[in-house]
Parts: structure tokens; C-alpha cells; sequence
């Protein structure tokens, strides 16, 4: 442990005088190679992003140039944290902010948004920059037609790339005192990486940039070939594109790793379990790129990257097992039967279940909880029934007694003990009769509960095994 403890700063007014000045922690757990790898908590902003900086930086230049007046209504394109942090900043100075995001984006970003009163508006993330879908050209569209609306335009915002050379830079600068080997970020807008590679070679630093790209970004290509990449989707959030942004210099990189999501995913779950850094997604990308990058060095080397944002916002995503498999992402043994389809298995306590003396109530609050639509019922560790929503709303609707008693009625008072099962070792087919009955295929070991298939199960096995 450290015999320095850190130096407290002084009671501030607002939220926003904590934007920067980020503390920065060695890895020490994980393999680097010969190398020191430091990471520069960027999920300490307020915001809980990177993108903190920027806001403050784009809003500032808005105002004095006199593009955004008071009422005025600020609107973005975003991933989800520039919004974030568009939100803390300019709801703060009292602008409405209305936010264009793509579908794939975590829930918990969305939610968040929402809570501190931004105007969220899903679109595609299925389609390319051009199409009327795609989210920055829907942002720049209704931008048009709003009154008093200011489109901040964060990938041709030259604001983007100047808060980096006003604070990051000279902070990872200040804190490594100048020994610094190489940078590594990613692209999402190309402020972060052109800012701080502007900031590094304006004091005469030889450090390498690195871009840590996903794969089915395109800009890794055009970093190591001069042409684009393979165009393809990823899950990562907030980082590649299928285009250059006006924001990015490109000259400026030196280096770029395509880093796959399985890579990405395992490795912010690593730094999790080892370090115990709580990142995102597209953190984990920079991490394994500048992990890739030191172990290839035969000397002793520094080399900085960003923890971008905190993990707490993915982790019905990144940290969640049952959607890594749901994504093909996960690490699972597969058998050749239908077990690969649950995701969700029972011995392993990922099913929600309840028992056939719980109460309706509880049954309900389960269902809800988990957001399922029907539990399985276990007695003794057997399979005795299932509970669906259409089994609710029959006992709901069945004599007059009052809501409150209906609910405290047993479960066993509404299940379906009549129920369809499958032997885990019947072919895919066998499924098909089942979901034609407008049911759920309860799998069977023998006499053991392995797991529900659903539909949604079915497409997304076939989806991933094409």
C-alpha cells in the first residue's frame, strides 16, 4: 500500500468543478510484459465518463460564439456518454437536451439519461453513416427543425479535440513526468486520441499512439494498410466507426489493434477480478490493445491508456454471463444437444423459480424481477409445474374475492401441471410442435429440470450458429 495518501481538494459549489484531474493507478496484477501499464481513471468524472471534459469544452465555445442562448435546446448524437455528460453540463445551465442513440447501447445508459431529464430517442445502430436512421444524421435532421436548437456535433466539434490538449494531455503529462513510451485510445468521435496526441508531441514527446479499434470497425485498417477495414458490427460501445470522423487526425496515429469482443469483454472482466477496476466495454478494448502492445516489447516501457467510463453501466451487458452466451460471447462448454440452447440452466441457480406453496404474489414479483414470463415450479428439486402469465390472469378473473386475496392464493392453485417436455437429447426439430402450441419447451434430463427453451432462444442459436 501506499504511504502517500492523496490530497484532499477543497468543498466545491457544483458537480462540474470535479470534471478532470483524474487519478492514475498502475496495473499490477496482470501480465504486462516487461512494461508499466498505467491506467488514467477517467470513470471518476462526475459524469462517470471521459466524455465530461469535452461537454464543458463544446457548451463553453457554443456560448461564446452565441449558437446556444438561454432556453435553447442542445441535441447530439451520441453512444451515450457525451450525452451524459452533455446532460450533467446543460442541464446544469439550464438547456433542455435532446439525444439520438443507437439501439444496441446498454439500458442502464439509457435509463440514466433519461432520469436526469434527457429527451432520449432510440434509431438503428444496423444501418451506415448516410442513412436517414443512422443516429447522427437523424440528430443533425431534427436539430433543423427544432427552434433554438444547437447540434453539437461532437465528430466535427474542433472543441472535441481541445479539451484534450487543455487538460488531458498535460495531466497524463504532469503525472507519468513525462515517461511515457506510448498512448493508447480508441475512436469514437477521434477527440481523445487527436487532443492528447497533439498535447504529447507539442512537449517534444517520441511516444507512440496506438488506436485500439474493434473488430468490424473499419479505422484499424486505414492506421495500418491506408484502407478501410472490414465493415462489420460489435458489441463494444462508444468506440469505432465505419467512417473517419472530422474530429480524428489519423496522421497523427502511429499504430492500431483490431481487438475482438470476446478479447474486449474478457479483458475488463479481468481487470475486474484482478485489479479491481470496475470499466466498460470499449475500456476493455484500449486495455487489451495496450496489453498486446507491451508484451510485444522486449524493453522496459510506460505506457498510459484510459479506464473510459465505469462498468456499473454495462453490467447488464459486459458482467451479465447469460447475455454473454446470448451473444456468443461467453465461455461454455457446448454437447451437441438442446442444453446449448439455455442460457439460463437450472443446476448452476440461473433459473427463477418458485415453489407451488409461494404465493401468486411472490410468484409475480419473481417474474417481474427477472422480467420472464413464466416460472417453473420446483418441489424437492423436481419440475411439479410451470406458471405463466395466462395462468395469472385466469386466477385473477375466477370468483369474486378481493385482489389482495387473490394474490395470497398458492401457486399450486394456478399452475399448469400439464406440462411439455423435452429429453435433452431430442433434435432441434422436436422444438418446433411445441412453439406451434403456443408454449414453452421444458428440457429434461431423465427425471432432472435442465432448462426453458423459448423462441427467442431458438433464433438466436440458429442466429449464432448460421
Amino acid at each position: 500500500m501506499s504511504l502517500h495518501a492523496p490530497a484532499l481538494s477543497a468543498t466545491v459549489k457544483s458537480p462540474l468543478d470535479l470534471i478532470g484531474k483524474t487519478p492514475m493507478v498502475e496495473v499490477t496484477k496482470i501480465d504486462t510484459g516487461k512494461c508499466r501499464l498505467l491506467l488514467k481513471l477517467e470513470s471518476q468524472n462526475p459524469g462517470g465518463s471521459i466524455k465530461d471534459r469535452i461537454a464543458v469544452e463544446m457548451l463553453d465555445a457554443a456560448e461564446k460564439e452565441g449558437w446556444l442562448k438561454e432556453g435553447g435546446t442542445i441535441v447530439e448524437a451520441t453512444a451515450g456518454n457525451t450525452g451524459l455528460a452533455l446532460t450533467l453540463v446543460g442541464r446544469a445551465r439550464g438547456y433542455k437536451v435532446l439525444l439520438v442513440i443507437p439501439d444496441k447501447m446498454s439500458k442502464e445508459k439509457i435509463q440514466h439519461l433519461r432520469a436526469m431529464g434527457a429527451d432520449v430517442r432510440l434509431t438503428r445502430s444496423d444501418v451506415p453513416h448516410g442513412h436517414p436512421e443512422y443516429y447522427t444524421d437523424m440528430a443533425e435532421r431534427l436539430s433543423q427543425a427544432i427552434p433554438g436548437a444547437y447540434y453539437v456535433n461532437q465528430f466535427a466539434n474542433q472543441s472535441n479535440a481541445e479539451a484534450h490538449v487543455k487538460t488531458t494531455g498535460p495531466e497524463i503529462w504532469e503525472q507519468t513526468g513525462g515517461d511515457i513510451d506510448a498512448f493508447v485510445a480508441g475512436i469514437g468521435s477521434g477527440g481523445t486520441i487527436t487532443g492528447v496526441a497533439r498535447y504529447l508531441k507539442s512537449v517534444g514527446s517520441n511516444a507512440q499512439i496506438i488506436l485500439a479499434d474493434p473488430v468490424g470497425s473499419t479505422l484499424a485498417g486505414i492506421v495500418n494498410d491506408g484502407v478501410p477495414g472490414p465493415d462489420g458490427s460489435y458489441t463494444v460501445e462508444g468506440i469505432g466507426q465505419n467512417f473517419v470522423p472530422d474530429t480524428a487526425d489519423m496522421s497523427l496515429i502511429d499504430k492500431a489493434y483490431s481487438i475482438p469482443d470476446a478479447e474486449a469483454i474478457a479483458t475488463a472482466r479481468e481487470l475486474l477480478l484482478k485489479e479491481g477496476i470496475l470499466a466498460g466495454s470499449s475500456s476493455g478494448t484500449l486495455i487489451a490493445s495496450a496489453l498486446r502492445w507491451c508484451r510485444e516489447q522486449t524493453e522496459a516501457k510506460t505506457c498510459v491508456t484510459f479506464v473510459c467510463d465505469t462498468g456499473a453501466k454495462y453490467l447488464s451487458k459486459v458482467y451479465n454471463d447469460a447475455w454473454l452466451a446470448d451473444q456468443g460471447l461467453g465461455e461454455r462448454e457446448l454437447h451437441g444437444d438442446l442444453s446449448d440452447l439455455i442460457n439460463r440452466k437450472y443446476e448452476k441457480g440461473d433459473v427463477v423459480v418458485a415453489g407451488p406453496g409461494d404465493t401468486l404474489d411472490t410468484a409475480f414479483k419473481r417474474m417481474k424481477g427477472a422480467d420472464v414470463s413464466q416460472l417453473p415450479i420446483i418441489e424437492d428439486g423436481r419440475l411439479v409445474g410451470i406458471l405463466d402469465e395466462s395462468d395469472l390472469i385466469r386466477i385473477m378473473n375466477t370468483d369474486e374475492i378481493t385482489r389482495k386475496e387473490r394474490f395470497a392464493k398458492p401457486v399450486a392453485s394456478a399452475m399448469t401441471r400439464d406440462l411439455d417436455t423435452l429429453q435433452v437429447k431430442e433434435p432441434l426439430d422436436a422444438l418446433i410442435p411445441v412453439f406451434d402450441r403456443d408454449r414453452v419447451a421444458i428440457v429434461l434430463d431423465g427425471e432432472t429440470f435442465v432448462g426453458l427453451i423459448t423462441r427467442t432462444d431458438l433464433i438466436n442459436h440458429l442466429s449464432l450458429n448460421r
